[in-house]
């Protein structure tokens, strides 16, 4: 069976920058939705932020290109830099409010990461797998493993 799924490509992390995805803190997963929209402010990259309280500027459109893959592993395995995964469906709000944000985060971290959504009523499979239980959640994969999560509070 194949997997179609939608991603946007962004740059490799460098994870001396982020230390919201220290192995040892795991802070993602600490967050309310509400913090980690706050947190996504402070994230420096090298010495450019992600912070919207500076300057307005007109970010492009991020156009997400479908990819399909006869599994979700070989995504994972073939995959040269980290995968930040969005676990979400058509019919939660939260995901819906988080999408843009996630847009966001795609255009100012290009080449870093890369981004996939997995609609969790499509391929309830993978999501049973990395147990799912609240949406939307996102997973950071690293070498094909997950190194941090985090899971949607009330927003």
């Amino acid at each position: 069976m194949a997997i179609t799924i939608a991603a946007a490509a962004i740059r490799p992390l460098n994870l001396d920058h982020f230390s919201c995805l220290s192995p040892s803190s795991s802070k993602l997963s600490q967050l309310s939705s509400r913090q980690f929209i706050q947190h996504l402010g402070r994230i420096q990259i090298g010495n450019k932020g992600l912070s919207s309280r500076s300057r307005r500027r007109i970010l492009p459109l991020v156009k997400a290109k479908k990819q399909t893959f006869s599994s979700f592993d070989e995504l994972l395995a073939n995959s040269d830099k980290p995968v930040l995964v969005d676990f979400y469906a058509t019919w939660c709000g939260p995901c819906q409010f988080m999408a843009p944000v996630l847009n966001e985060v795609s255009a100012a971290m290009i080449d870093k990461i890369q981004v996939v959504k997995i609609d969790t009523e499509k391929y309830p499979s993978i999501a049973d797998k990395y147990r799912i239980e609240a949406l939307p959640t996102f997973i950071i994969f690293k070498d094909g493993e997950p190194y941090d999560r985090f899971v949607s509070g009330n927003l």
